[in-house]
């Protein structure tokens, strides 16, 4: 085993010698020297992050200057070494290209990326590459995000030449820095900023500083994260403190409900036990006059079912015939009704055949009027040719005389036509006639047939009425056996359920005793319960008296912080009245807020100084109260 000594002095000439070897390697290889070169402002500007963060405060700001050298540091870095990409509009270095790697090797970064792609602002690769660490660093995974990308060194060989910073171990050295980050929280707006058009140079001002004001920095700092430690550990022990002490007064308040629930239910389980015996007497009562009512009337119902047996049986040999008279009957009218279908449907046959007439007659009547209308056209036609001729005949006598034989001839024509025309017209009315006459049949014929169609529906009805009237008599004999039946059993049902109701009452009366015996152990566990929040609430209010001296001890010490100057006050910030030559200003010594005269006309001893100061009425108060409950 070595020695701490020991181990230390190794550390110092084993770095020594690290050194020198990177410088010697350095001054051979140009790619090597710009890698320490970034790595050693890597160091720089990570340590002086952290610390201006602990001393400004945990939560940053965009506007944060080392955190914008940080950013332009880190650029750099993933810069180094980057392979140059050719493109229609010339070459291009791009970081977007690596990073958009560490979606497909971590699930979680795809959120991160696709809010990157969906800024409306951003235009080129490299501003989506600056949102990107932002968001990371506001993630807090940045270190994770980069460890995981520098690991898959067969993807970045892609994007990188072969001696870049990414590729070597003094990326693997900055990851493990950029792991110091997760203590400080950042809320950067990156919609609104351009990120496209800023130029990345490095501040070396920033990180030359004197070694007294380092020293001073880290004391301060090593103070303040001292006091902020102990604030941060005192309220955690409250809040802790102040949960137990709900879940505590919640489970009390639970215990109260269900311990008045169970004194409610407890007292309708008494009533109800008073009110299920007496109706138990009751019912002990009514069952036994019951049971006599239920013999008399059995003993009545047997005789009754004795007589009724045998009129049924005497009725139903007379309910018998008249039922094999109904079906003989009910067989004769099916037949009938047979008989008339078979009618029916012959003389639909014949009301078809008389359709199948009738419309070759009209397809006769429809041809007939065909030649009439031909007939007529050439009548027309006629008529014309005897305007030409008459308008010829005055050309010449000659051609007259002609003209007056073939008029003579077409006259006899027109006679013959007329005729022929005469005896059609005759024709067609006595084929109207014809069709009339059997349309005058066929509706007497549908008349006598719906006649006797109703009849004989009327008579099968009749004849189903009187089977219904049968059966009826029947159900009634079979319904009155049934309900002398059901009332025997019905009673037996009575007696059984008695029983089951005095075996229930039984059964409540253990609950009862049960419920008691719960009531008592519950009333015990809520007084244990009492006696716990008692010691909690002391315990609490000296928890509360040790916060309040630390918060103090606190305010002594950053004193020159809270005291408030007099030109930022022009009201009294109690009685809020307009500071004048009258009314003048006062300083609290324990808040360090100004107040009017009569609001701070008070003196006490206080922690950072043991003779009495000048305090407000607010503080006073806080300060009597304190030293009432701790005396000590």
């Amino acid at each position: 085993m070595y020695s701490p000594q020991s181990l230390h002095r190794w550390g110092i000439t084993h770095s020594e010698s690290m050194e020198r070897l990177a410088y010697s390697q350095a001054l051979r290889d140009p790619m090597a020297m710009e890698r320490a070169n970034l790595l050693n402002m890597a160091k720089l500007s990570i340590k002086g992050l952290i610390e201006s963060a602990l001393s400004f405060g945990r939560t940053l700001d965009s506007d944060y200057p080392p955190l914008q050298q940080f950013f332009v540091v880190m650029e750099h870095c993933l810069k180094h070494g980057l392979r140059v990409k050719k493109s229609f509009l010339g070459f291009n270095k791009s970081l977007w290209g690596p990073l958009e790697l560490v979606e497909k090797l971590c699930p979680e970064a795809a959120e991160i990326s696709a809010s990157v792609r969906d800024l409306p602002g951003l235009k080129t690769p490299l501003g989506r590459a600056r949102a990107w660490l932002r968001l990371a660093l506001m993630q807090k995974r940045l270190a994770d995000y980069l460890r995981l990308l520098i690991t898959r060194k067969d993807l970045l060989s892609d994007f990188y030449e072969n001696s870049a910073l990414m590729l070597e171990e003094e990326g693997a050295v900055i990851v493990g820095l950029l792991v110091g980050l997760n203590v400080i929280d950042a809320n950067l707006c990156v919609k609104g900023e351009d990120l496209d058009s800023q130029v990345g140079v490095i501040d070396f001002s920033m990180y030359l500083k004197n070694d007294i004001d380092d020293y001073r920095s880290e004391e301060r700092n090593s103070q303040i994260a001292s006091i902020l430690d102990q604030k941060n550990y005192v309220e955690e022990l409250n809040r802790q403190l102040n949960s137990t002490v709900q879940g505590l007064q919640g489970r009390v308040d639970s215990l109260e409900k269900s311990n008045s629930k169970l004194i409610e239910e407890l007292a309708i389980a008494k009533n109800s036990i008073i009110k299920l015996q007496e109706e138990n007497q009751q019912l002990r009562s009514e069952n036994t006059l019951i049971l006599l009512k239920a013999q008399q009337h059995l003993e009545v119902t047997q005789g009754d079912v004795s007589v009724e047996r045998d009129t049924y049986k005497q009725s139903r040999q007379g309910l018998d015939e008249m039922y094999n008279e109904a079906r003989r009957q009910l067989k004769e009218e099916c037949q009938l009704r047979q008989d008339v279908e078979n009618e029916l449907v012959v003389q639909v046959s014949m009301k078809q055949e008389m359709e199948l007439a009738m419309k070759l007659l009209e397809k006769d009547i429809h041809e007939k009027q065909d030649t009439l209308i031909g007939l007529r056209q050439q009548l027309d036609e006629v008529k014309a040719i005897n305007v030409e001729m008459y308008q010829k005949m005055q050309s010449s006598d000659e051609e007259m005389k002609k003209k007056n034989d073939v008029i003579s001839r077409l006259e006899e024509k027109t006679n013959q036509i007329t005729a022929t025309m005469k005896q059609l017209e005759q024709r067609l009315q006595e084929a109207e006639r014809h069709r009339t006459s059997a349309e005058e049949g066929t509706r007497r014929f549908k008349l006598d047939f719906a006649n006797k169609a109703d009849s004989l529906q009327r008579q099968i009805e009749h004849r189903e009425k009187q089977l219904q009237q049968l059966d009826t008599d029947l159900k009634i004999e079979r319904e009155w056996s049934q309900t002398l039946q059901s009332d025997l059993d019905r009673q037996r049902e009575n007696v059984a359920q008695l029983s089951t109701e005095a075996l229930q009452i039984n059964g409540l009366k253990k609950e009862f005793h049960r419920l008691q015996d719960e009531n008592i152990q519950l009333k015990m566990i809520c007084e244990d319960q009492e006696r716990a929040l008692e010691e909690l609430g002391s315990k609490l209010s000296e928890s509360k008296l040790k916060i309040e001296d630390i918060k103090e001890a606190n305010k002594a010490l950053q004193g020159g912080q809270v005291w408030l100057k007099d030109k930022d006050a022009s009201h009294c910030k109690l009685c809020e009245k307009e500071f004048s030559i009258s009314r003048r200003k006062h300083h609290c010594r324990n808040c360090g807020e100004i107040f009017c005269n009569s609001c701070s006309d008070n003196e006490l001893p206080l922690p950072a100084s043991p003779k009495p100061v000048r305090v407000c009425d607010t503080c006073h108060g806080l300060l009597l109260q304190r030293c009432s409950s701790n005396p000590t």
